[in-house]
């Protein structure tokens, strides 16, 4: 693999758009059960919160040393307060949109020992006003970036992604995507879109064979007409499809601890290596080097352009 582009990705401008999303964590020892259900109680020691979604993509992005825009939907409240003063804290430009009536999604995790005990999500989908300003917000910065990335976790930011794919590739913008349910045609014209194993499992059927997948996953390409196909596979690596044919990696890490935020991750390497001017399996290695690394850390997280590197 080629030495890191440290150069050209300082001068890589992503956009990212989706489900912005705050991670909370509580960190405690557990001792006893509760003595009014069979639940083990935990002594809160430690709270930490995190950005999550595409906050945590656009985090990524910043961390790798390439500049970052983010658009989405938060509301007026302590968590989208939260979400702010992170995102620039990590130097994270942004054109957010909030309203009152809306709850910055907001997810609560319990941990005793290094455990996830419990996870408490607090969501709702916004309205179509507030899609209709956010979109409104994207269509001057277009012309200001070199990627556009959609981060959807179905929250509801992406609610109209084919008007934003269209939009993107209306300025020849390269659109990469993280996709979410089994409805794949709303991504008809992104440039790449790179479901993990299940959620290709859930567009295309279970495949019994590699052959069989690279016929499904050719098909599906076709059918979207994407340049692009990245089938992330947790501990069998990637795979990807083109119109040259199917391009392997296997998996680097040496121990997974956590793979919360892990596509996060490697949506974000992909990105910035694409704006740097790489092909899409440089671009894949590299993305791979990257979740090897972070699925080695506990919670949402970010990889360095020195661990990369």
């Amino acid at each position: 693999m080629s030495t890191f582009p440290k150069e050209a990705v300082s001068k890589a401008r992503v956009l990212v758009v989706g489900d912005v999303m705050l991670d909370r964590y509580w960190f405690g020892e557990v001792e006893r059960i509760s003595p009014e259900a069979p639940v083990p109680v935990v002594h809160v020691a430690k709270r930490e919160d995190r950005l999550g979604g595409a906050a945590n993509v656009a985090r990524n992005v910043v961390s790798l040393g390439a500049k970052v825009t983010l658009a989405g939907v938060v509301g007026q409240d302590e968590a989208g307060a939260k979400v702010r003063e992170l995102l620039t804290q990590a130097g994270v430009q942004t054109h957010l949109v909030a309203d009152p009536h809306h709850p910055t999604t907001l997810k609560m995790r319990v941990l005793g020992r290094q455990q996830q005990l419990l996870r408490i999500d607090f969501e709702e989908k916004p309205d179509t006003t507030l899609i209709d300003r956010m979109r409104d917000e994207i269509s001057p910065l277009l012309d200001q970036h070199d990627v556009v990335v959609l981060s959807d976790y179905a929250k509801g930011a992406l609610a109209k992604v084919e008007d934003l794919i269209e939009m993107a590739r209306a300025k020849n913008l390269p659109v990469l995507v993280d996709p979410k349910g089994s409805h794949y045609g709303r991504y008809r014209g992104a440039t790449l879109v790179t479901p993990n194993r299940s959620e290709m499992q859930q567009a295309v059927g279970q495949w019994q064979s590699e052959d069989d997948l690279q016929s499904r996953a050719q098909k599906l390409r076709d059918q979207l007409s994407l340049e692009a196909l990245l089938v992330t596979r947790s501990e069998q690596g990637m795979t990807l499809f083109t119109g040259h044919g199917r391009d392997h990696v296997d998996a680097q890490a040496h121990e997974v601890f956590d793979v919360s935020g892990a596509g996060d991750t490697v949506l974000a390497t992909l990105a910035v290596m694409r704006a740097c001017g790489m092909d899409w399996p440089q671009a894949m290695r590299w993305a791979n080097r990257a979740g090897g690394i972070v699925v080695g850390k506990l919670g949402t997280s970010i990889v360095t352009q020195e661990e990369l590197a």
